[in-house]
């Protein structure tokens, strides 16, 4: 059944929810409603009973016909009245007119009229099946025969049975058309709010098909369907910057590569040729070729790690990789990875404990490059110096610098300054540190040092 009704369109399923509620909602009331109509109607007719009162003189000849054998009542000429009167004596006896049916004696009857009992109210039942409201009490009057009876007053229950029935008909009247209006409305109201999630669903379908990103939802209003709207435009917004990314990223590399591939390829066929041939090259010739094909492959496999490691985050990491880090550790481990590259230039270095959320393998990777690049603008002889203090981490160097105009660029994928693109270097060394340091919630910026060289300089909370 649960199967079934999932099969259903979510436009169909509201409507029968809609339908379901509004019957529970209104058969609750239906019923409640007629319980409290038929409590008030019985109220009311226990009312009219205890008001009634039999004349002593009634009562009298009732009494005097006690234990008396009466004719049987004739059909029709029972008594023109909707009252049943009748005296119980304390023995159990019962007292009626001619006439009139014999109403059965409860023991509560029978225990007012012993004097247990100031009155007793409830249903019975005619000698002829009807069933009747009777009230039963004491005379207040103390004739001869006042001691050990009682009178009952009683009247049949049709005049509460009747009313109840056409009112349980009229609230089932309208407790249907209520149900058949709430499913209506149920479908007419979720085929109007449904509009934006089918407009969501088309623009879905046209992605899946057609891979636009470009596709955007009218969002009108606040309400949830307006931030699912407005959510998914953020999505496909997001997913198009990152496909403009990736295929940034593949063209630049695919440039990148073209160069040392190109030279790697004229440097091989040149001496496949001379294998070939059998002409020998030179020796100074093949030394410098062989050195050629050394270093190309050299800048292909640390062109090729820095690309998997730049997209090592492109790629959320859990939470779980994040740990705390001594962040003066991890800058003393790059210093002296750096150090053997690093053997022309001098290194100082003033580190102050700071611990950090982050991970370390990215970290140090990051200050190894930072470290590479003072080492690889720096004169011999030059100073690169290493300061950690309240968390801010500074890498100086004594080149260059860096123009100005070239600032804002420097942290980009695959920039190179004009004047360092003879040096060895993939321009993805920076780009690096910013992910690294932005994933472990800190900033990066490069500015000019105050005599000479550049800063870099890493705050990290």
């Amino acid at each position: 059944m649960k199967n079934a009704f999932r099969r259903l369109s979510l436009r169909l399923r509201l409507g029968l929810s809609a339908a379901v509620a509004v019957t529970l909602a209104v058969s609750a009331v239906a019923i409640a409603s007629w319980l409290v109509t038929e409590q008030q109607l019985i109220d009311q007719l226990d009312s009219n009973l205890k008001n009634v009162q039999a004349s002593p003189g009634y009562v009298q000849e009732l009494l005097s016909l006690c234990g008396t054998e009466l004719p049987a009542p004739e059909q029709g000429n029972e008594t023109p009245t909707p009252y049943v009167v009748q005296v119980v004596t304390s023995d159990g006896t019962v007292c009626v007119a001619p006439g009139n049916r014999k109403l059965e004696v409860r023991s509560t009857d029978i225990a007012v009229a012993r004097g247990l009992l100031r009155s007793a109210t409830h249903e019975t039942v005619s000698e002829d099946g009807r069933k009747m409201r009777v009230s039963t009490t004491r005379p207040n009057t103390s004739p001869r025969f006042s001691e050990g009876y009682a009178v009952s007053i009683a009247q049949s229950l049709t005049v509460v049975e009747k009313p109840l029935k056409n009112l349980a008909l009229w609230l089932s009247g309208f407790a249907g058309l209520g149900v058949v209006g709430a499913a209506t409305a149920g479908v007419a109201v979720s085929r109007g709010g449904l509009k934006p999630v089918e407009h969501l669903t088309r623009a879905a379908e046209h992605i899946a098909h057609t891979q636009d990103l470009t596709v955007r939802i009218p969002v009108e209003g606040t309400d949830e369907i307006a931030r699912l709207s407005r959510s998914f435009n953020d999505m496909t917004e997001a997913l198009a910057l990152s496909r403009e990314s990736q295929q940034q990223l593949i063209a630049d590399a695919g440039h990148e590569l073209r160069t040392p591939l190109t030279s790697l390829r004229a440097n091989i066929q040149l001496l496949a040729r001379s294998f070939r041939s059998g002409r020998k090259l030179p020796e100074k010739a093949l030394e410098d070729l062989l050195n050629s094909v050394e270093s190309q492959t050299g800048e292909l496999a640390v062109l090729i790690a820095d690309l998997q490691e730049l997209s090592r985050f492109d790629v959320k990491h859990d939470e779980a990789t994040r740990r705390v880090v001594p962040l003066h550790e991890v800058a003393r481990r790059a210093m002296e990875r750096v150090r053997p590259r690093g053997s022309e230039v001098r290194f100082t270095s003033s580190l102050e404990e700071w611990y950090v959320l982050a991970d370390a393998a990215a970290l140090e990777r990051a200050v190894v490059n930072l470290l590479d690049n003072a080492v690889k603008f720096s004169p011999p002889g030059a100073v690169v110096n290493l300061q950690l203090s309240n968390g801010r981490l500074v890498v100086r160097d004594q080149g260059p610098g860096i123009a100005a105009d070239e600032l804002p660029h420097v942290f980009d994928r695959f920039w190179r300054s004009p004047t360092s693109r003879s040096l060895p270097g993939s321009g993805l060394g920076l780009a690096i540190v910013a992910k690294a340091v932005q994933e472990a919630g800190g900033t990066v910026t490069l500015r000019a040092a105050a005599a000479q060289g550049t800063e870099a300089v890493v705050q990290i909370p």
